[in-house]
């Protein structure tokens, strides 16, 4: 005789959007067996066997008849072996071995290992910030990772070592929901941020010789996110400069340390404490345009390097050394600030907010401008151009600050006095600047300079006067200026005047904003 259908909850992720999974059981009279159905994949459908090994394990085997698992809804692909704490606990209570009552009512999260213990998901942080935006006020998850999911406010953590644990736990009434969940935990996030930065041995823009003009560049790019080109010989400090970038900006919000913590938490390793330093990712010029955008075999979608980057920095070093579609493939998220990923049944949408640095020489060899004659370019003409093409004009458009470096002549090597400001003074300025624009953008949907579209800033109580304006009317008659460049030098003349502290960028704001665009630092 057929018992009732028991159900259990978990959340699928898509990327890191979260849709809720009822995991359904059902015993019939057939012979002793367990059928996984609703679009699993190989690794969920090998389920069944570490579900049955690890109940028999514990001394609780599941029913000596036919198990059936749906999960629901069915038309959704689900992958991984996340289900499988909540694919044990509803063949148990279709078996009859425990109370089915609130099983519905928690998240599920772990993988079964064949003797009974719980392993941490994949995504195990993005899960419960999904049970959280779902509506479940309570997640069951192994305890070896309980820190990990307490970092989330608004949900009670259920930790338990394994599946007899988790059974007991039922058994014994599963109490009823406290009035408030525990607050997030928050750990040594803050200080060990902190000590990062001031430890002796950490990256500092004061590494920087003999380039105050890019640094004080590097200081506008930071106070409103813009996106940075570098061009220069080898040896310039392109990648010395875009490694400190991290260093002088601000330390993530709550939001966007949260968002940060779960795409971080996609990869194996737990987390102990939220993400709150800008990320900074640099993958290989040689890397595909699916492991920068994003993208995935099959049903399941992972994320690029452009979204484990999100609120922090990506680096491409070379960069007309990556492919033309890999380049070209970063015009539309640097534009909208998402990646929109689409297969044959699934559709995600990944976070993208970055600040993208570029780097690159002048020529082939490297050498193309150089005033010292041992090192003369070799390259023709033809050559230079063809390699300066490599990246496209509609992705030059939207880079908002352009620097042409030299090498640092011999003189400077040993001398304090062509050092750059620490990155402490920096950040601090940076802050200010970030507060400044803050304020200004209060009751907006934006929070940055780089954020802001133009027809704001165009608008009648943000409209400069022509007069200061000219230069950059000027540019866009003349043609050397779009007017999406149009609107991207006065995001960064904001900057800079947020930079210097003024209430409004005049003449020289909009100048230098356009040299800046140019390729010059003065």
């Amino acid at each position: 005789m057929s018992r009732e259908v028991s159900r259990a909850a978990a959340v699928a992720l898509t990327g890191l959007t979260g849709t809720p999974v009822m995991v359904e059981a059902a015993v019939s009279q057939q012979l002793p067996g367990m059928a996984i159905i609703g679009l699993p994949d190989t690794a969920l459908a090998e389920a069944k066997l570490r579900v049955r090994t690890a109940t028999a394990h514990v001394g609780m085997p599941v029913s000596e008849r036919f198990v059936t698992i749906n999960l629901a809804p069915a038309s959704l692909p689900k992958h991984g072996s996340g289900f499988d704490l909540a694919i044990a606990l509803s063949a148990l209570a279709a078996s009859g071995r425990i109370p089915a009552r609130r099983l519905s009512e928690v998240v599920h999260l772990g993988e079964l290992a064949l003797d009974g213990e719980l392993r941490r998901p994949a995504g195990l942080l993005s899960s419960a910030i999904a049970a959280r935006t779902l509506g479940f006020r309570r997640v069951m998850v192994p305890e070896s990772c309980a820190r990990e999911a307490s970092l989330v406010p608004g949900v009670e953590i259920v930790p338990v070592r394994g599946l007899l644990d988790a059974v007991e736990w039922y058994r014994a009434g599963a109490p009823p929901l406290t009035g408030e969940a525990a607050p997030a935990v928050d750990g040594e996030s803050a200080p060990a941020a902190a000590c990062a930065l001031d430890s002796p041995h950490a990256l500092d823009m004061a590494d920087v010789i003999g380039q105050p003009e890019a640094v004080e560049a590097f200081a506008v790019a930071a106070a409103g996110r813009h996106h940075i080109s570098l061009t220069g010989p080898p040896g310039a400090g392109k990648t010395l400069l875009a490694s400190r970038l991290p260093s002088i900006l601000p330390d993530l919000t709550d939001s966007e340390s949260l968002e940060a913590s779960s795409i971080a938490s996609l990869g194996g390793s737990p987390l102990m404490a939220l993400v709150r330093r800008p990320p900074f990712e640099s993958p290989h010029h040689t890397a595909s345009a699916v492991s920068i955008i994003g993208g995935g075999g099959g049903n399941e979608v992972r994320p690029g390097a452009i979204t484990r980057a999100c609120h922090g920095i990506l680096f491409l070093d070379e960069a007309p050394e990556y492919g033309r579609a890999v380049l070209d493939a970063l015009r539309q998220p640097l534009e909208n600030g998402i990646v929109e990923i689409h297969r044959s049944r699934v559709r995600a949408t990944l976070p993208a907010r970055v600040q993208l640095v570029l780097a690159s020489n002048p020529c082939p060899c490297g050498n193309a401008g150089s005033p010292d004659t041992a090192t003369e370019c070799r390259c023709t003409p033809s050559v230079r151009s063809r390699y300066q093409q490599r990246i496209s004009g509609p992705l030059s458009d939207r880079i908002d600050v352009r620097l042409v470096l030299r090498r640092v002549p011999r003189a400077l090597l040993g001398a304090d006095e062509g050092r750059s400001a620490s990155s402490r003074a920096l950040r601090r300025r940076v802050e200010q600047a970030r507060a400044q624009a803050s304020e200004r953008l209060r009751g907006t949907p934006w929070r940055v300079n780089a954020e802001v579209p133009g027809s704001w800033l165009r608008a009648r109580d943000m409209r400069l006067p022509k007069g200061d304006t000219a230069v950059l009317d000027r540019a866009l008659d003349l043609g050397s200026l779009t007017m999406r460049g149009y609107d991207r030098a006065l995001r960064l003349a904001w900057s800079i005047a947020d930079l210097s502290g003024r209430d409004r960028p005049g003449r020289s704001e909009l100048a230098r904003a356009l040299a800046l665009r140019g390729g010059s630092a003065a």
